[in-house]
């Protein structure tokens, strides 16, 4: 199947229930909901600890053998044993071949693990993150050697990306906006939207390119947080995986030049270190790069950063889900015979798994944080962050051996892409510092007090 057809709209079959059982999206879901029980039941009780493995720091002084523990390796063990169980019976469950996916997927582990070894070397891990080695590692084999085809069966990366979804759902808690109140969602949630819409324009109308998953890719991307938005935008809207390869490499690049000139920028000219960390939170794209980038602004500087970034993550899955509603109304229904869809087509074409990104973090948000207590709450969400992790790197890994370099550089387009991202993040500088000195600068506002 070639990448147009495979993005082509075509009228969606009825619902049946056993789509509960057989599809993708449904699949996701329940198996992102098992991980999340199976976690909260261990932190809960316990009785047992189900969390995903994580590879040491090394480099700088940092051994590297020290890295493989034998409590590392269980950890190991688990998280693949966890990830072969949940993707071969999903797979099973959509009539393929299990034996075939499971000795590929192994296969597609190790190369992951290499990739979060890599990524865990100091230096590396402070400037770029897991995605970007792994989009590295997957292109240099698909581009020399080629990927081999008893591997290509565990290259499912949309199922990979909805799960890790659904399970990044229940870390987007809606508690972080008390911390930082209006001031918070006046940076976070009043800016975003817009720069979504003037990319959107801009692309579509101005630069009129062609390919609109990949516009509203790269907008999600620049407005919310970078990769996690790039990949829920690139689900809802469906998009290719060179569009979403190449939204997240470009964020990436210019994340770390942000990263380092931001700040050096701020203190130059002697801008407020609580505005300062409010404009870093607003517009780095990364939420690690954000904490490291406010931290050079002093204790304030790095918490308001840190604030508004965690209000800002809260918008993934309202993002999200709106792409899905206007990408099924709008853009898709433009391609249908007589540019309209009913309410049962619509039902049809929305990508289901984003009912399930909103579901868990509404849950966690005002169940499981009300009843058993935030130190709890934040128990499990950190023993979910590295299976979360884990699926997003195995995603990425896919889509590195499925893409050659000649596909990845037709998405430049003469170049609109990257003038897309640029414009679009120039607008988003200006705005929010705007909005961050008109919240923060108390000439109009009193300045919000900060615990450090």
């Amino acid at each position: 199947m070639t990448a147009n057809e495979e993005n082509e709209q075509v009228k969606a079959e009825k619902f049946k229930l056993s789509d509960l059982w057989k599809k993708e999206d449904w699949l996701s879901i329940w198996g992102a909901f098992l991980v999340i029980a199976v976690a909260a039941v261990g932190v809960l009780s316990g009785l047992y600890d189900f969390s995903g493995a994580k590879f040491a720091a090394w480099g700088e002084g940092k051994p590297f053998l020290a890295v493989f523990t034998k409590a590392f390796g269980l950890k190991l063990a688990l998280t693949f044993a966890a990830f072969a169980a949940l993707f071969t019976a999903g797979n099973r469950l959509e009539g393929r071949k299990a034996g075939r996916f499971f000795v590929a997927f192994a296969g597609l582990f190790l190369l992951t693990c290499a990739v979060r070894l890599l990524s865990a070397q100091v230096t590396f891990n402070r400037y770029l993150e897991y995605a970007f080695w792994a989009l590295i590692l997957g292109l240099a084999v698909s581009n020399t050697v080629k990927t081999p085809g008893w591997l290509k069966p565990a290259l499912r990366t949309e199922f990979y990306i909805k799960t890790g979804l659904i399970l990044l759902g229940a870390q987007v808690l809606f508690s972080n906006i008390q911390k930082f109140g209006l001031y918070g969602l006046g940076i976070a949630w009043g800016v975003t939207p817009i720069v979504i819409v003037f990319m959107w324009w801009f692309g579509v109308k101005v630069l009129k390119i062609k390919n609109k998953p990949l516009v509203i890719t790269v907008a999600a991307a620049t407005s919310v947080c970078g990769t996690s938005a790039a990949i829920a935008a690139a689900a809802a809207a469906k998009a290719k995986k060179t569009d979403l390869a190449f939204a997240v490499g470009t964020s990436l690049i210019f994340t770390v030049l942000m990263m380092v000139g931001l700040p050096f920028f701020i203190k130059a000219v002697l801008i407020e270190p609580m505005i300062g960390g409010a404009w870093i939170g607003g517009t780095v794209d990364s939420t690690g790069a954000v904490v490291l980038a406010g931290q050079a602004l002093g204790d304030i500087g790095g918490q308001v950063a840190a604030l508004v970034k965690m209000i800002q993550n809260i918008l993934i899955g309202f993002v999200a889900l709106a792409i899905a509603i206007f990408f099924t109304t709008r853009v898709d229904a433009d391609r249908s015979a007589g540019g309209k869809v009913g309410v049962s087509e619509i039902w049809h074409r929305f990508p289901k798994f984003i009912l399930g990104f909103v579901f868990a973090s509404l849950f966690f948000s005002f169940v499981m944080q009300p009843v058993v207590g935030v130190e709890q709450t934040n128990a499990v969400i950190k023993h979910l962050k590295e299976f979360q992790n884990w699926a997003f790197a195995l995603a990425f890994t896919s889509i590195g051996l499925e893409t050659n370099f000649k596909e990845l550089c037709g998405q430049v387009q003469g170049g609109k892409p990257f003038q897309l991202y640029i414009v679009g993040q120039v607008f988003n500088l200006v705005l929010t510092f705007l909005v961050a000195w008109l919240l923060l600068s108390g000439r109009i506002f009193p300045v919000p007090t900060i615990n450090t």
